[in-house]
């Protein structure tokens, strides 16, 4: 239990060096006169000749439902400013999906100010929807563009965010794949603290079916992520992740703790899918490292109870001769772990602060994230509560090798989908993580003068694509 607290502890320590070593250099290139160190720490980066001859991205973003948050999410993502040739491709499986709705009515206020459609890709047979979605998006892209972003509906993009993605794949062309990581922003209830993405790759690879991402995913693939690192490992792919790629990921306000044990089910799930037999082995290793791992950091805090209820009982006999020669190993077991377990929260507690202010840095015009939101005291249960349950959770998604989500029944066998059901609008109305709506037409937008007046304001965000400084 001490190492393994430590170790976190550690591991959070030099993610915070690593983002407070970016926030020190913005701070410079401000201080030396670049009032946007935010989309660049070289400002000569933002004339009009180098911007001008920037490639040309395409952003897939596969949808699903409509929930609270999703409106403020696609407006930071079509709002990037980065000045080279960007098309936006918002795919969905149908448009009986709410989302499609919400994104169209979206997309007619920024009509002239961005390239943004809306793709129907149809319902997925031979592999997930949301790679389905992916592959299709990809088939429609533009025909020049260099590099596609995968990106999720549920996170907040930066201003600058693409085009620091961009000039990291330009500066090194083996990347083969850029990922990030979310700063996830708890609603309150205690299921949005236990749920505590991204990618950016080259369009040839998916053109050429190099390695074959294209065919790997399509046949039986459930998992991006996990197909896409296993096409990575076995061909010695090089994956980063740049210091900026921390996100904005707001949780629903209304999320039930069955929704968040369906959300575990389908992390431990993609354990379950594999692509070849190199990668089941590593599924395999992950899934009992994780599993001891999880058990090796709740069952000290089980026993540290035992000890301190033992003390306590001894000490409430009358017997005060017993309750003096009562060996104290068990309570300062106990307090040893108390102290290591403030190192790792003051540890976390850190990081979250730097990044929060990261964020604030890197998106000036939106309102500030603040540390307020945080219950720190939810948090720790939260970790308990995750670690104790994740190895229920994983035994559970070996021996059902199935898992329904967003509506949507997946079968596994031999590591690929082989069977598809769909619910069509008899299973859960809402997705298990943000609480969007799955059927109907609830997703459309209501009427509000809060989003014309968002539209207007990062619409004039956009406008000076390429700063002629």
């Amino acid at each position: 239990g001490y190492l393994i607290c430590l170790t976190l502890a550690l591991g959070w320590a030099f993610a915070a060096y690593v983002r407070r070593r970016e926030i020190r250099q913005m701070k410079e290139s401000m201080k030396s006169g670049n009032s946007f160190a935010f989309l660049s720490h070289d400002i000569n980066d933002l004339e009009h000749s180098k911007q001008a001859n920037l490639p040309r991205v395409t952003v897939v973003m596969p949808l699903k439902g409509f929930g609270e948050h999703n409106l403020h999410n696609w407006t930071t993502q079509i709002t990037s400013l980065y000045g080279g040739p960007l098309e936006f491709l918002f795919v969905v499986d149908s448009t009986e999906d709410p989302a499609y709705h919400a994104v169209c009515r979206l997309l007619s206020n920024f009509k002239d100010d961005v390239d943004a459609k809306v793709v129907v890709a149809g319902p997925s047979t031979t592999c997930s929807q949301k790679i389905h979605n992916q592959l299709v998006g990809v088939e429609r892209m533009h025909k020049d563009s260099k590099y596609v972003l995968f990106l999720d509906d549920d996170v907040r993009l930066h201003p600058g965010s693409i085009g620091a993605l961009t000039a990291e794949m330009e500066k090194n062309p083996e990347i083969f794949i850029q990922t990030g990581y979310p700063l996830d922003l708890p609603s309150g209830s205690l299921g949005s603290y236990c749920i505590y993405e991204y990618h950016m790759m080259h369009a040839d690879d998916f053109r050429t079916d190099r390695h074959g991402v294209v065919s790997e995913l399509q046949d039986g693939g459930y998992s991006d992520d996990m197909t896409l690192a296993a096409i990575a490992g076995a061909h010695k792919r090089l994956i980063t992740s740049p210091p900026v790629a921390v996100f904005p990921h707001p949780l629903a306000s209304d999320l039930t703790f069955p929704r968040y044990w369906n959300y575990l089910r389908k992390q431990t799930f993609v354990l379950e899918s594999y692509a070849t037999n190199v990668n089941w082995i590593m599924n395999r290793a992950l899934f009992s490292t994780h599993c001891y791992l999880s058990l090796g950091f709740v069952t000290p805090y089980l026993m540290a109870v035992v000890h301190i209820a033992a003390a306590l009982r001894l000490h409430s006999k009358e017997n005060l001769l017993e309750a003096a020669f009562y060996p104290y190993t068990g309570l300062l077991l106990a307090g040893g772990l108390a102290i290591c377990t403030v190192v790792e929260l003051l540890s976390m507690w850190n990081l979250t602060r730097i990044e929060v202010q990261l964020c604030n840095m890197l998106s000036p015009e939106a309102p500030p994230l603040s540390l307020n939101t945080y219950n720190w005291c939810l948090v720790f249960i939260a970790m308990l509560v995750d670690n104790g349950l994740y190895p229920v959770s994983a035994f559970r998604s070996h021996f059902s090798q199935s898992i329904n989500w967003s509506g949507i029944r997946y079968h596994l066998k031999n590591g690929k989908i082989h069977k598809i059901e769909r619910s069509k609008g008899k299973g859960p109305k809402f997705t298990d993580l943000g609480g969007k709506h799955l059927y109907g037409k609830k997703g459309a937008p209501p009427r509000l003068s809060i989003l014309g007046s968002l539209s207007r304001s990062l619409a004039q965000w956009r406008q000076p694509k390429k700063f002629d400084v």
